[in-house]
């Protein structure tokens, strides 16, 4: 009896630390994995059902907990390095970009399997990193954007639910950019992502931005990864005035500055919603002026993205709505030319000759008015 209860209690005791080792497997824990055991066997296996899974990267900060009371010691804050390791105790340092949160987790548990009975655990992304996106294409200024998963939403403009804040998206990410260009076909949008895992395969999708502005369908406007690859086409065929409108508004900035110059009440530099028409930038500015503005003649200045000039000629109708070829939408950086009427000239010329000739007269009635030194007139 005696000898089976001192069995009993070794069993007890057995089960009470958390750190008997697997056999086969040194108690001391090593400082690095080894490089054959750098990522699980999942993690290549389950790629293609977590093709749109977060995939972890440097600058990402995990949350881990140890699901064993008597592990909770090993749990707390990582953050992944930029060799793409992350500190870990008792294990030193794991690679962990490059995988899923739930790759990561059965890493993890592999891993922690070989020091601890129960290894069970939970990973959680604390504070995701800041996310580089290349905007290519038909926009103002294509090329590589940080967005952050903080910074200030991604909501669509005129779609109700058309953003989660904090979150980036394809919209905002275009948005970031400049916004499109007059040309481009917001009918065919590229999203081309890596896959999860050691491989450089790569999904590709076509997103149409239309059916998210005229139907409010958030498919087309998914949220981005880290490494995303947006290519915006040019359109072949002129696209509907509505879906133009649309497009003008919601993808791009808030704000532009356009230069209106010229025959208006209130010339200068003003600030505009972005993708304002011409004939209500000009009315922003006063409105032309009466009889000496030339309201057929409205000329519109653009530097384009490769440094040459375009110069636009247009006749402002109030009747008339967006369209590229009477009433574009303006972008930022574009001056708008309101010219003399032939009124207008002629005025002008009349107060350049006539204004020298008063003067004149003016000078010679104060001169007359002297009188010279006997008090005679001078004149």
């Amino acid at each position: 009896m005696e000898r089976r209860g001192q069995g009993m209690f070794f069993l007890l005791l057995m089960a009470a630390v958390p750190l008997f080792p697997v056999s086969g497997v040194n108690a001391s824990a090593p400082s690095t994995i080894s490089k054959d055991h750098i990522f699980p066997k999942q993690a290549d296996s389950s790629a293609a059902v977590q093709q749109d899974a977060y995939i972890l990267g440097p600058g990402d900060r995990l949350l881990l907990q140890m699901l064993d009371p008597n592990a909770q010691v090993y749990g707390g804050t990582l953050e992944i390095l930029n060799d793409g390791t992350a500190s870990l105790a008792l294990l030193g340092s794991a690679q962990l970009s490059g995988l899923t949160i739930s790759q990561a987790t059965q890493w993890l548990t592999q891993l922690y399997g070989r020091y601890l009975i129960r290894p069970d655990l939970s990973l959680s992304l604390a504070q995701p990193r800041a996310m580089q996106v290349s905007v290519l294409g038909e926009v103002q200024t294509p090329g590589v954007y940080s967005l952050s998963p903080r910074g200030d939403g991604s909501a669509v403009q005129g779609v109700a639910g058309g953003g989660t804040s904090g979150l980036p998206t394809v919209v905002s990410a275009i948005q970031k950019a400049g916004g499109i260009t007059l040309n481009s076909n917001i009918r065919s949008v590229t999203l081309r992502r890596k896959l999860p895992g050691l491989s450089n395969d790569v999904k590709q999708v076509t997103l149409d931005l239309a059916k998210l502005l005229q139907t409010g369908n958030l498919s087309q406007n998914p949220f981005l990864f880290d490494g995303d690859s947006i290519t915006v086409a040019r359109a072949l065929d002129p696209l509907p005035e509505e879906v133009i409108a649309l497009g003008s508004i919601n993808l791009s900035p808030q704000t532009i500055s356009v230069n209106i110059i010229g025959e208006v009440k209130a010339p200068g530099i003003i600030q505009l919603k972005a993708n304002t028409p011409l004939v209500e930038a000009i009315l922003k500015a006063g409105g032309p002026t009466d009889w000496r503005a030339q309201k057929s003649n409205v000329e519109l200045v653009r530097i384009n993205r490769n440094g040459s000039v375009t110069r636009q000629k247009f006749s402002l109708n109030y009747q008339q709505g967006v369209s590229n070829a009477f009433n574009p939408p303006l972008r930022d950086g574009d001056s708008v030319v309101v010219p003399r009427s032939f009124y207008g000239k002629a005025v002008d010329v009349l107060n350049q000759v006539v204004a020298p000739l008063g003067q004149a007269f003016n000078f010679y009635t104060v001169y007359c008015s002297l009188t010279n030194n006997d008090g005679t007139n001078r004149c």
